[in-house]
């Protein structure tokens, strides 16, 4: 990464840089990215190639002034922090269902940060609604955030019996938020192009909830979180209370594209096969 594309990506977050790769910078780093760059899956419905290369995201982050989705924001953002000094490794995870049950392997993509003072950090920009700065990733004890209470535990065995782990003995990790678990997380090393067919079956498969549905959200400056799915619009204010509405016309859903995300758009985007579209976008 050139110095020229980590102050083009600095300029996107709002940031200053970091005199040190500390914790402190990180949080920073961390929470501007989650109010900044939004998750998003448009490309899928907008026929754009989805490619885990460092110059394609980080055009997409800077350039394109797009988001995208766990594999191309914590791609991105590992690149970026890797640039700043920080040392940055990427983990693979499964996302837990509404009904407890693991996805598919490299279903999401998440990075363990160290930082100049010492510390380990989960840092996870691109998991839509989850916690707003980075989790201690030692720390077995409830850690509040304005993103909900978490916990970073050591996992039980998978459906097949099978604990995970690397060859140091460290089994895998459940990640969970307000008592449920949203993934568990290997803790073996990976590189980007490990996930690869998870970007691939996401972004193709009629089982994936990306291919059934449109999503654009960030946090909000005050704490929320501003969601437009297809044309419903939500926004959540930090104490949980939500407010929905149905967007009428094209000129409306663009200026919310435009004016609340930042992405300039020809045309209103549209599920791609709404055969396969269903109500979990909401």
């Amino acid at each position: 990464m050139t110095s020229a594309q980590v102050d083009a990506y600095l300029r996107r977050l709002g940031s200053a840089r970091p005199e040190q790769p500390t914790s402190e910078a990180l949080r920073e780093l961390h929470l501007r990215h989650l109010l900044t760059v939004p998750f998003e899956n448009l490309s899928i419905h907008l026929g754009e190639e989805i490619t885990l290369e460092e110059k394609r995201l980080l055009d997409k982050v800077t350039a394109d002034r797009r988001g995208g989705f766990c594999y191309e924001l914590n791609g991105a953002f590992g690149t970026l922090l890797a640039a700043l000094g920080y040392e940055v490794e990427l983990l693979a995870g499964r996302v837990y269902d509404d009904e407890g049950r693991l996805g598919i392997p490299y279903d999401h993509l998440a990075l363990r940060v160290r930082t100049a003072d010492g510390d380990t950090w989960l840092a996870d920009v691109g998991f839509g609604a989850h916690s707003h700065y980075p989790l201690a990733y030692a720390e077995r004890g409830a850690q509040d955030d304005p993103g909900g209470t978490f916990r970073v535990v050591e996992a039980g065995p998978d459906p097949a019996g099978v604990h995970g782990g690397d060859a140091s003995g460290a089994g895998d990790l459940d990640v969970v938020r307000d008592g449920t678990p949203q993934y568990r997380l290997e803790t073996r090393t990976r590189v980007l192009g490990d996930f690869v067919a998870g970007a691939w079956w996401h972004s193709t498969s009629p089982l994936s909830h990306f291919t059934r549905s449109l999503v654009c959200s960030r946090v909000t400056d005050h704490g929320g979180r501003i969601t437009l799915s297809g044309r419903k619009l939500k926004t959540t204010a930090p104490d949980g209370t939500r407010e929905k509405r149905e967007l009428e016309t094209d000129e409306e859903v663009l200026t919310v594209y435009r004016d609340c995300f930042g992405i300039e758009l020809d045309g209103v985007p549209t599920v791609r096969n709404p055969d396969l579209s269903d109500s979990a976008a909401s």
